[in-house]
């Protein structure tokens, strides 16, 4: 395995899963080094944004939920399709619970803010909503959708008159919409499995649990305290039993799983299971 590979990062969330006496072992074992600072997890999410493909909406949600200026930089480049969070980092809209001071804007994204649509500025946000015909439309609607006093503008005019379906699904798709505006807008099993196609997610357990390919998830929340530790707990928990129960103490099932893990193409419990198994 070589040195910071993807694999060593994944492996390495893995072991923090079980205790640190069976840690070392497979460490030693598997030639995997000791686990990463905090510190170096942050230069080296700074030098390099190594993932090959984007990031469920959901997961860049939560990095953004940090309102941290650096990793805002970072993730800026994984919201390319969804102009609203891209137009709230810019104003230095925050996303954490509870917090209401403005975000300070990293000066790379200083002047990136999305274009604003012109009936926006005519109709305002609810006539602008309204107004959708098409799904570009909605798009750029509501991505004028910013703060939760917006949401909660949203929610009120579709209660008073539903707004039109275009709109309804750009807004549906935002990983930032609160979950009951959203099923205010559709809750049928057809609508729910397009929102999970468009990465949006209850939670990180089934971002753990149920994407693909394993390597690039277990890389991510490997990162997971740095990118966002107040979710953390929920994916650890969801895969914690796994690890325990197919992997545990074997040095050989670990060794396995070291092997398989760089070119295996399912979820990281299709993985587990199976370096287990083999062993």
């Amino acid at each position: 395995m070589r040195e910071n590979s993807r694999s060593q990062q994944a492996v390495g969330f893995l072991l923090g899963l079980v205790d640190e006496e069976t840690a070392a072992r497979v460490r030693a074992r598997t030639g995997l080094p000791g686990p990463e600072a905090p510190d170096a997890s942050v230069r080296r999410l700074q030098r390099a944004w190594t993932w090959s493909r984007l990031l469920p909406a959901s997961v860049a949600l939560w990095i953004l939920e940090n309102d941290d200026p650096t990793l805002n930089a970072v993730v800026w480049r994984h919201l390319e399709t969804d102009a609203g969070l891209r137009r709230a980092v810019v104003r230095g809209i925050p996303f954490g619970p509870g917090r209401t001071e403005p975000v300070r804007v990293d000066p790379l994204l200083i002047g990136q803010e999305p274009e604003v649509p012109a009936r926006y500025v005519r109709e305002g946000l609810v006539g602008c909503l309204r107004a959708v015909t098409s799904m570009s439309e909605g798009r750029a609607a509501a991505s004028m959708v910013l703060t939760r006093a917006d949401w909660d503008t949203v929610a009120a005019a579709d209660d008073e008159a539903p707004l039109p379906g275009y709109a309804r699904w750009a807004l549906s798709v935002r990983p930032d919409c609160p979950p009951a505006v959203r099923a205010g807008f559709g809750s049928h099993a057809k609508f729910t499995h397009r929102i999970r196609q468009a990465g949006v997610l209850a939670g990180p357990a089934p971002f753990a649990l149920s994407y693909d390919p394993a390597v690039g998830v277990l890389e991510v929340l490997a990162m997971g305290h740095v990118l966002f530790p107040r979710r953390m707990p929920e994916a650890e928990d969801a895969l914690r039993p796994l690890v325990r129960e197919h992997l545990g103490e074997s040095e050989e099932a670990w060794a396995v799983l070291a092997q398989l893990m760089e070119t295996f193409h399912g979820t990281a419990p299709e993985l587990i299971v199976t370096a287990g198994a083999i062993a």
